[in-house]
């Protein structure tokens, strides 16, 4: 492949990409009631209400972390996770009939969802996270790049877990119905809400096995001055997320011949 072919086939990809994006908002979100603002409205309702409930500790705690901004970031961060791993279930009957287009591949749908639920995220980190260093219940963000890092390396792990959901929830109905009750139950040890510096030896060395962990305790360091993590592997994470790509997108393609268009 020359490299214009390439730049094209990129420019191809690119469009269907855009048009899937426009889809995904209208087909959920529509013009009714507030329409497309539902993308932002859902995911900063709930994170207003978790960092509600951290509104009666004023003080910093352990690792100079102030609690609002936390709860804000950690949450936020964890919603977009589980928004794009849970609705990689429904990508294939939501979007069936554009299979017969050639140009239209079914990591392409997978992307388009991601996109959308990334950059909801981020525009409400940026309110509220704007919000609350306007309120002095925050500081500016310490370090732009390593809190950027965190929000990319779940995006990837992200995507790369919804392929494997996709294609595994395709195959068994049974898998696509633990998915949701999965991923609230997963969100203790996901890392959103402590810090390793928190626990002792023993329980730090099975918390460092989870990969979200990390990511995380990436999100503090970019949050907060004071807080340090001699924890985090980012190896580890990017082995991890390339690993669930590889197989996510064997997955697919595997699947991509068993689905029936007709």
């Amino acid at each position: 492949m020359t490299a214009a072919s390439f730049r094209a086939a990129l420019r191809v990809q690119g469009n269907v990409i855009g048009a899937l994006i426009l889809r995904e908002l209208h087909t959920r979100f529509g013009r009714a009631n507030i329409g497309y603002l539902w993308l932002f409205a859902e995911p900063m309702l709930l994170a207003v209400a978790v960092a509600l409930l951290h509104s009666n500790h004023d003080l910093p705690i352990a690792g100079g972390i102030r609690p609002i901004p936390f709860a804000i970031a950690g949450y936020g961060l964890f919603i977009m996770f589980r928004s794009v791993v849970s609705r990689a279930e429904t990508v294939i009957e939501a979007n069936r009939p554009l299979l017969h287009h050639r140009p239209v591949t079914i990591p392409d749908m997978l992307i388009a969802r991601m996109a959308l639920e990334a950059v909801s995220t981020i525009v409400v980190l940026i309110v509220l996270l704007g919000g609350a260093w306007a309120l002095d219940l925050a500081d500016p963000l310490a370090r732009p790049e390593a809190f950027a890092g965190a929000v990319a390396l779940m995006c990837w792990f992200a995507f790369g877990l919804s392929m494997i959901v996709t294609a595994a929830s395709h195959q068994s109905p049974v898998i696509g119905r633990l998915v949701h009750p999965l991923l609230y139950l997963s969100m203790p040890l996901s890392g959103a809400f402590f810090a390793l510096s928190w626990f002792p030896q023993g329980v730090r060395d099975l918390l460092v096995w989870v990969p979200t962990v990390h990511i995380f305790e990436l999100l503090k360091v970019g949050q907060f001055e004071a807080f340090e993590s001699r924890w985090i592997d980012l190896p580890y994470v990017i082995g991890w997320c390339g690993a669930l790509t590889l197989l996510g997108l064997l997955g697919l393609q595997h699947l991509r011949a068993r689905i029936e268009l007709s």
